[in-house]
């Protein structure tokens, strides 16, 4: 069985039976569980009221760092992340690389976040792209270690990658890693170990060669399990192992006996 650590199933322009089927036919293709990540505390409502009622997803709660003007104070963050349907806080972080002029907001937001998430002891979701020394050192003053993080959709360096897992951080890859232009990404998958790593979807954005162009779902995150496999050398079912036990390792909150 497989599970997408990271999705915007709110995001899919899809809802009621189109929604429906969505999961259905991830579900189908053995794709057990989903985790709908947020991006915005204010739309936080809304998400829940779309895919709240499905037992075979999970929600996130948070802002990205792209929507500095869904930035909320850390009390109003603090009181959303101790929801019992929230298993995680983010998806949080520092995006340099398309509004580096916003970092001094971005890096407030991304503090209060791991702060909270240190308090309510869920574990971190984390979106950076050209900010690694940012990142890391945000991480190295102000995480505790015992919450559990993932850096989510890595497409950084592998030295990066290395530092986030002496912290205990887990590396999730996307569909990007299938694309003929990702060879670096795909020289750091190989020596990302088994127990560290997370496979997503990021849908609806970011489909998997050979969907790439079209919206992304859940169902395609066995497209990025079988590239993994065959860049890593493991069989399908080993990679499938592996990310699934660490996806309930780091989300601890999500009851697997329950699913």
């Amino acid at each position: 069985m497989f599970v997408d650590s990271h999705c915007h199933l709110d995001r899919l322009d899809k809802n009621g039976p189109a929604l429906d089927e969505v999961v259905k036919q991830a579900l189908a293709a053995n794709v057990e569980h989903m985790l709908c990540v947020a991006v915005s505390v204010k739309e936080f409502a809304q998400m829940k009221s779309t895919v709240g009622h499905y037992p075979d997803v999970s929600m996130s709660c948070g802002v990205h760092p792209l929507h500095n003007e869904d930035v909320c104070d850390y009390e109003t963050l603090l009181a959303h992340a101790q929801y019992d349907d929230v298993v995680a806080v983010g998806e949080t972080g520092l995006d340099y690389f398309y509004s580096e002029e916003t970092a001094s907001v971005q890096m407030k937001s991304f503090v209060d976040h791991i702060k909270v998430a240190n308090v309510v002891k869920k574990p971190l979701i984390i979106h950076t792209r050209s900010a690694q020394e940012d990142t890391l050192q945000a991480l190295k003053e102000n995480y505790d270690p015992r919450t559990g993080a993932v850096l989510h959709c890595f497409t950084e360096s592998l030295e990066m990658a290395q530092a986030a897992m002496q912290m205990g951080i887990y590396i999730s890859i996307s569909g990007i890693v299938t694309f003929s232009s990702a060879k670096e990404l795909q020289e750091t998958v190989k020596q990302i170990p088994l127990d560290k790593l997370l496979i997503e979807t990021d849908s609806p954005w970011l489909a998997p060669v050979p969907f790439r162009g079209k919206k992304n779902e859940p169902k395609h995150v066995i497209e990025v399990a079988k590239f993994i496999a065959k860049l890593k050398g493991v069989s399908i079912e080993k990679l499938a192992q592996h990310t699934t036990e660490n996806f309930y390792r780091l989300f601890t909150h999500i009851n697997r006996g329950s699913i």
